[in-house]
């Protein structure tokens, strides 16, 4: 299986991208990992929350293959913890899915028609976080599942 996490806007922090990309390649030890970074909408400041995110929302569509599992990381979706998370990815592992697309969007979330597209959501927190530290946070979170379900001493409980 390959895992995408698809973004919206790249990062201007140095230390983000260095942290994502040292759990990028601890992720590929298990499988294929990819980070693609769509860019940032230009000239918003005339277009509306909702149009900015229709607009973002026709960007990522065409990112989605028919067969991927689309898997948005939302503040409204289901809540686990970290060896409930490698649970629900080894059953994506052994589903026979070719590509997990994780989606982080925009500052204004999801259109409507990217909800209507996605296979699930997930919720880190009910914290709100930077869409910079959410990646961060979804890349060690994805490397911890990986450790919990090869029975590696990273996750203690």
């Amino acid at each position: 299986m390959q895992i995408e996490l698809i973004v919206i806007g790249k990062t201007d922090s140095k230390e983000v991208a260095s942290l994502v990309g040292i759990y990028a390649r601890r992720v590929n030890r298990y499988c294929r990992f990819a980070l693609t970074t769509l860019p940032d909408l230009r000239n918003t400041r005339h277009l509306t929350p909702r149009q900015q995110c229709a607009a973002e929302g026709e960007t990522l569509l065409r990112q989605f293959a028919e067969t991927d599992c689309v898997v948005l990381l939302d503040e409204r979706g289901e809540e686990m913890r970290s060896a409930e998370f490698a649970v629900w990815l080894q059953k994506r592992l052994n589903s026979g899915t070719k590509r997990l697309v994780m989606v982080i969007g925009g500052p204004y979330g999801f259109s409507d028609a990217v909800y209507a597209r996605a296979d699930a959501r997930i919720s880190l927190s009910r914290m709100t976080f930077s869409h910079q530290i959410v990646r961060v946070l979804f890349a060690e979170q994805l490397y911890r599942a990986f450790a919990i379900l090869n029975n590696e001493p990273y996750h203690h409980e």
